[in-house]
């Protein structure tokens, strides 16, 4: 095999590849020695077919079968012997080539940029603290015990207001005809949320138990059964039982119903779960301060075919219209994500940071943690979707790559209330509304302004 440049502007390069037609006969007088033993055809005894017979016989297939294999194989060991790292598929043009000759092939190449990693130290970002009170801590338990709906059963006499919880059963028509979904039993809604059918929820109020009570309602568009969507339905409903709300007494007891040990354990947690609520969101701004910093410090030439695949991933499901008219700000993002892709896998590569499996072990058993009872179908999720595993191997590995930048970077401890946290994540939200606002002004930029960086190479 003979490999030259045959050019290279910028990012691309054409190689040549030549592979002797001696070399390739080699291979296929080879593989038909192996087929000889296994190939039964009639007027030879199993196993000792001639190699010329094949030949004849099955020439073409294997010569085809061979070509692909040595392309495979030449192409693979070019780029090594180039030491060329490839931003995408190579394409392939075969220039000449058939049986008992040589093969001649380019290999059109767009190689990953080699990138002069700059100094992170001047890099600063905040970690931020967040000191809850323990006024905060007690409306969050108190929203939580009145949101644990506690209802008592209300006389027979009294009627149901929005709040109460009315059981009923029911049998509905359209047109005095039943229908799919038509009938009910122990039906519970409570009054005032409207979550049943729109507007069904309003003629129940004023209904006492034992009561018979007609609803009239359209049912909604979305009816699992189309033909039905925002036709008139008329319900015969039969009220069960009215029950008022009961405040629930916030005690050990309660506490311990929310798996806590006592009511001082579960203050405990629900501190920790605002101080973490509010963490997760200020870390990633922090982390998108820091990923800004390192754009602005590294020049990058970016491969086009990456950009342009990272493209097609944005305007993945919109219409052409749409895709043309956020053209300029989908390209802006998507180079912004390719590059800072390409700067963290370097420097990702440059610690030798990896994954290791018990890191994607720890990161799943977390999901399961947080998701209790659902264990089975989280390790099946990830047994059956490789690409789930990968992206999460590739989401722990930006991970470490990013605390790496923090443990060499400036930082500054700083521990703020719930009320500053709530002000900074605001502030955030509203300069990137205002940052789309101005952008949809001018011609072809609407497009949203980019949450997340580009999906770097796992280790």
């Amino acid at each position: 095999m003979k490999v030259t440049v045959d050019s290279k502007k910028g990012l691309k390069i054409n190689l040549k590849v030549f592979v002797d037609k001696k070399t390739i006969d080699e291979k296929i007088k080879a593989r038909l020695t192996e087929l000889s033993k296994t190939v039964n055809l009639k007027g030879f005894r199993p196993g000792k077919v001639p190699v010329e017979v094949l030949k004849r016989q099955f020439g073409k297939a294997v010569y085809g079968e061979v070509l692909e294999k040595i392309l495979k194989e030449t192409s693979t060991k070019a780029l090594e012997e180039k030491k060329i790292k490839v931003a995408g598929q190579p394409k392939l043009d075969l220039k000449s080539y058939g049986e008992g000759k040589d093969l001649n092939y380019t290999l059109e190449i767009e190689e990953l940029p080699k990138i002069k990693l700059q100094s992170i130290e001047n890099i600063k970002f905040i970690d931020y603290d967040i000191k809850v009170t323990d006024e905060e801590t007690k409306e969050r338990i108190d929203s939580i015990a009145k949101n644990q709906n506690s209802f008592v059963d209300k006389k027979e006499n009294e009627t149901a207001v929005n709040g109460d919880l009315v059981v009923f059963d029911y049998e509905a028509t359209i047109e005095n005809k039943s229908f799919e979904g038509s009938q009910g039993k122990n039906t519970q809604i409570i009054l005032g949320k409207d979550l049943f059918i729109k507007g069904f929820d309003k003629q129940l109020i004023g209904v006492k138990k034992n009561q018979d009570k007609e609803v009239i309602v359209n049912l909604p568009e979305n009816y699992p059964k189309k033909e039905f969507a925002n036709k008139k339905a008329n319900f015969k409903c039969k009220i069960l039982n009215v029950k008022k709300p009961e405040a629930i007494k916030i005690d050990d007891q309660f506490a311990k119903n929310l798996g806590a040990k006592d009511l001082n354990n579960l203050k405990e947690l629900i501190n920790k779960q605002i101080q973490n609520q509010y963490k997760i969101s200020l870390d990633a701004l922090t982390k998108e301060n820091i990923l800004n910093q390192i754009e602005k410090l590294h020049n990058v030439e970016l491969p086009e075919n990456l950009v342009q695949q990272e493209l097609s991933l944005i305007s993945q499901g919109l219409k052409k219209e749409d895709v043309e008219k956020n053209k300029k700000e989908s390209e802006k993002i998507a180079k912004k994500r390719i590059k800072l892709g390409l700067i963290l896998n370097e420097l990702g590569e440059k610690n030798n940071l990896k994954v290791d499996e018990q890191e994607l072990r720890s990161e799943i058993q977390k999901q399961i943690q947080s998701m209790p009872g659902q264990q089975k179908q989280i390790l099946e999720y990830y047994q059956k979707n490789p690409s789930a595993t990968a992206s999460l191997r590739g989401t722990i590995y930006e991970e470490k790559i990013i605390n790496s930048i923090k443990e060499k970077s400036k930082q500054t401890k700083k521990t703020i209330s719930v009320k500053e946290a709530e002000q900074l994540i605001k502030d955030h939200h509203k300069t990137h509304e205002h940052f789309k606002e101005d952008e949809s002004k001018k011609p072809k930029k609407t497009a949203k302004s980019p949450k997340k960086t580009k999906k770097i190479r796992k280790k």
